[in-house]
């Protein structure tokens, strides 16, 4: 008789291999330790394999763990994206909807992107997960997550990405040392500056530093930064300079003494667009947000005059 695997022990074990504790996990699973740990021994019994150690520490995975929590993780994606299908094939932007979201873009196009789908989608149960990219990749990959805002491009096989807009990036500086409106900033100008930039692990800093052909050097400034406004705060107080996205300007220069200056031709910037897992049936749903992302960054995140500048230079660092 072949084993008779269900999809609970699947859920189970992919609580447990994630958690690596029994408590965690089942707590996770919302039933008490020993239901999960019996689903688990059941589920090595059907397979005939050992699949965790259970130690004082905790738990470790065997080998053959290790490869069957991958699989069971990719079933229950399927599974996940099977009842997405049923439950949206007839309604756009309805339902449960996981949207994460990187630090450098969510203040700013949250604002003016809320609203609208509150207003046009009223039946769309949204959840925001914002943090660095690498783990929104994998949480979106894992099916955690089923789209992400962020920069691009994004080097992932099995993920479909969609462009949205440009933002390109401005140099901000004290207001005392405001540069001349005729005067545009320079490579130059800001390797001969101490120059503040978001901790490690975000896109930004790595996209500056590419800008600037800078590596991690003296006059480069990250220790532990890891919002916008703490950088601008810091600039405004003369403590350095810093690259900003023009998303956030609305934001962060409003009553701040601090000064933007473009930098010449070809401008740099960042490609603002959504990532989706490529088996996804949602391609609809995502279509339709990235449309309202882009009237919610012409309504609330364009600088009044701004005009897209025909020769920019894309900032493809390594996202992060």
């Amino acid at each position: 008789m072949p084993p008779h695997v269900t999809l609970k022990q699947l859920r189970y074990f992919d609580a447990l291999a994630r958690e690596q504790h029994f408590g965690r996990a089942a707590e996770a699973c919302a039933v008490t330790q020993p239901a999960l740990s019996m689903q688990i021994h059941e589920l090595e019994e059907q397979l005939g394999l050992m699949l965790v150690e259970r130690t004082r520490a905790g738990v470790l995975l065997s080998d053959k763990g290790r490869e069957i929590a991958a699989r069971a993780a990719g079933i229950l994606g399927d599974v996940h994206e099977m009842i997405e299908f049923a439950k949206h094939c007839r309604n756009v932007l309805s339902g449960s909807l996981r949207l994460g979201v990187i630090p450098s873009i969510a203040p700013y196009m949250l604002p003016p992107l809320l609203p609208l789908l509150r207003d046009g989608y009223p039946n769309l149960e949204l959840h925001v997960r914002e943090t660095q990219t690498l783990p929104l990749l994998q949480e979106l990959i894992e099916g955690k997550l089923d789209v992400l805002l962020l920069a691009l491009p994004i080097v992932q096989a099995e993920l479909e990405t969609l462009s949205l807009f440009d933002d390109r990036f401005l140099l901000a500086l004290p207001q005392s040392r405001r540069l001349s409106s005729r005067v545009r900033a320079t490579k130059d100008l800001v390797e001969h500056e101490r120059l503040l930039l978001l901790e490690e692990g975000h896109c930004l800093r790595d996209q500056a530093l590419t800008y600037c052909n800078l590596q991690q050097v003296s006059t480069v400034n990250t220790f532990g930064v890891s919002s916008l406004s703490t950088i601008v705060e810091m600039v405004a107080a003369g403590y350095g300079i810093t690259l900003l996205p023009e998303m956030c300007l609305n934001v962060e220069i409003r009553g701040r003494d601090i000064g933007v200056t473009r930098f010449v031709e070809p401008e740099p910037y960042r490609t603002v667009g959504l990532a989706w897992r490529a088996t996804s049936p949602r391609s609809g749903d995502f279509r339709e947000l990235g449309r309202l992302i882009k009237v919610a960054w012409s309504r609330g995140c364009v600088p009044p005059g701004r005009k897209n500048p025909r020769h920019t230079r894309p900032l493809n660092a390594p996202t992060s």
